[in-house]
C-alpha cells in the first residue's frame, strides 16, 4: 500500500501567511506534516514531532515563525513561496508509527528538501 492510502492524511490547506492573521490546523502530539508547492507541483519538505503544530511553527523565519530550527535555507523557501505552499498533517498516537511514516516520506525522494 503506498504512503498516500496507508496513513489518514488531512486534506490539502494552504499554508497560513501570519502577516494576515491566518491560522494552523495541526496536531498538538505526535504527527507527521507535509507542503506541497501547487504552482511547481513539487513537494517541499516534510518532518515529523512529538507536538506537530509547535514543529510548524519554526517553518517560518523570525519574526514569524518560533522554535529553534536552525535550517535558514527551509524557513525563507517557504516564507517567500507561502502563497504556494498546501500542507497536510497526520496524528499519531504512537511514537515508532510516526517514525515509521517520516521515513516512509525520506525513501521516496521527491521532496526538495528530503531531510
Amino acid at each position: 500500500m503506498d504512503i498516500e492510502h496507508k496513513y489518514n492524511w488531512t486534506e490539502w490547506k494552504s499554508f497560513p501567511d501570519p502577516r494576515k492573521g491566518e491560522f494552523l490546523t495541526a496536531p498538538f502530539g505526535f504527527g507527521v506534516y507535509q507542503l506541497h508547492n501547487y504552482k511547481t507541483n513539487e513537494f517541499i519538505l516534510f518532518g515529523s514531532a512529538n507536538n506537530l503544530a509547535y514543529r510548524m511553527s519554526s517553518l517560518l523565519p523570525k519574526p514569524y515563525g518560533q522554535g529553534t530550527r536552525n535550517n535558514k535555507e527551509k524557513r525563507i523557501f517557504v516564507f517567500e513561496n507561502i502563497e504556494n505552499i498546501k500542507y497536510r498533517t497526520i496524528a499519531f498516537t504512537m511514537e515508532r508509527v510516526m517514525k515509521e511514516c517520516e521515513k516512509e516520506l525520506r525513501q521516496l525522494k521527491i521532496h526538495k528538501f528530503n531531510t
